[in-house]
């Protein structure tokens, strides 16, 4: 026995590998196929995410999954948010997914969360770096594109409400790989002309990935770096990007920026969209705070979690149920094999098979019989048209036929020589045909001279 080291029963290494891992492993991003996916009664859902050389066991409950807006499938491939965890009832690393998402999609919504976690670690989101909007707007430079419907709302709206205002355009690309470089190049263009007032930064509504410009860390920098108050509008109202956050004011739209600066350069009211951003922002980071304590005693609190243990009974139960009726479909296909091996049994010693089985050969019997019976009266039947040929041709009928005639005495003999008649006896002749009877009248034999 080791004196000096502690011996753990296997319920407390669990317990303590299961503490490590949830504590270190926790809120990960996992880019993976899925396969093996099987989606219980319960409404919980198991798989295995895989990629060329590993795969990982997963479960997802039904709270979570039912925020899944994709069909999930086996080979689908996803991007997905979960917390490592151990089974502790049969020992077994696997994850515990919080969210899922299409890969594609999921891969620039990962890149959009990294860089606005290092974008504001670094401070630049920070309210004390925000430079308010200028009191008396005289001169604006807009980094845009020159053909989007994006410049053409905002010259309308600042021609008519605010035409005392200067207008730089700088036309730039707002779409494709060479945009971000494109954006970041013209704003620095742009502040070299020490007499602007602010700038706008922005395009029209589009698809996460035609904004995607704006959500790249070489446009935040060169926005962060402006000495001039920048106003980001990017999209629609509901679209947030990078931009936004770096900026010193974020418009809900291109034409909100030009009516953020067309209002009276005096009045108050032209600070108020500045100051509801800095209300936004500080609500913001105060529920990031807020979310990342919560995290944290979460955390600490997993290890006690009772929805945890319900889960995890809830696991086990799933799987005795599998197990079940595994059980209970093998055993059903045993008695299936067994019914029917005593059935063939039965057929085999059945007294109506039996039965059948006789009927059967004395029908064949009977065929074979008759067949015989037909063939021999066949052959018989043969024989006596043989004969019947035979004595046709040796018949004295035959001979009648071809002329002859028979001749009979009173006592109905026949009559061989003329020696055996007298004169004025009667005699028959027999023809083919009948008979007629005669007298005689003399006879002569053919050897008298």
């Amino acid at each position: 026995m080791p004196s000096s080291q502690t011996v753990f029963s296997v319920s407390q290494l669990n317990t303590q590998i299961k503490s490590l891992l949830e504590n270190n492993f926790s809120g990960i991003w996992l880019e993976a196929e899925i396969s093996n996916l099987t989606k219980a009664a319960s409404g919980h859902w198991y798989f295995s995410l895989k990629d060329e050389n590993a795969q990982v066991r997963c479960a997802m409950f039904r709270m979570a999954n039912r925020k899944v807006t994709f069909p999930a499938e086996n080979g689908t491939q996803v991007l997905v948010r979960a917390n490592a965890s151990l089974y502790q009832a049969r020992g077994e690393y696997q994850l515990i997914v919080e969210s899922m998402q299409p890969a594609g999609i999921g891969r620039l919504q990962q890149a959009f969360e990294a860089l606005k976690t290092k974008l504001q670690n670094q401070g630049l989101f920070d309210l004390h770096r925000k430079k308010p909007l200028p009191t008396n707007i005289r001169k604006i430079a807009i980094v845009t594109s020159a053909k989007g419907a994006a410049i053409h709302d905002m010259l309308s709206i600042l021609n008519r409400r605010a035409r005392h205002i200067e207008i730089d355009i700088y036309p730039c690309l707002v779409q494709g790989e060479s945009a971000a470089k494109d954006i970041a190049e013209k704003i620095k263009l742009a502040q070299a002309d020490q007499s602007l007032d602010l700038i706008i930064v922005g395009r029209g509504g589009g698809s996460l990935e035609d904004l995607w410009a704006f959500n790249e860390e070489q446009t935040a920098l060169a926005i962060a770096s402006c000495p001039f108050p920048v106003i980001s509008a990017v999209g629609h109202e509901t679209d947030i990007t990078i931009a936004d956050f770096v900026a010193d004011i974020r418009a809900a739209t291109p034409s909100a920026a030009a009516e953020i600066i067309s209002q009276n350069c005096l009045d108050l009211a032209a600070t108020l969209p500045h100051l509801n951003n800095r209300l936004t922002n500080g609500l913001q980071q105060t529920i990031r705070a807020q979310q990342n304590r919560l995290l944290t005693l979460k955390m600490t609190l997993s290890e006690h979690s009772p929805q945890q243990k319900i889960r995890q009974k809830q696991q086990w139960l799933d799987e005795q149920e599998w197990r079940i009726n595994e059980v209970l479909s093998h055993k059903l296909t045993q008695l299936k094999t067994k019914q029917q091996k005593l059935s063939d049994r039965f057929a085999a010693h059945s007294p109506l098979e039996h039965f059948y089985s006789i009927k059967h050969q004395l029908a064949e019997l009977q065929n074979r019989l008759t067949s015989t019976i037909q063939s021999q009266m066949q052959t018989k039947q043969n024989k006596i048209n043989l004969a019947a040929q035979h004595l046709h041709a040796i018949s004295p009928l035959a001979t009648f036929e071809r002329g002859y005639s028979a001749t009979y005495n009173q006592q109905k003999q026949l009559i061989k020589s003329v020696k055996e008649v007298l004169p004025e006896e009667e005699i028959q002749t027999q023809l083919k045909d009948g008979f007629i009877t005669s007298k005689i009248i003399n006879s002569r034999s053919t050897t008298d001279s």
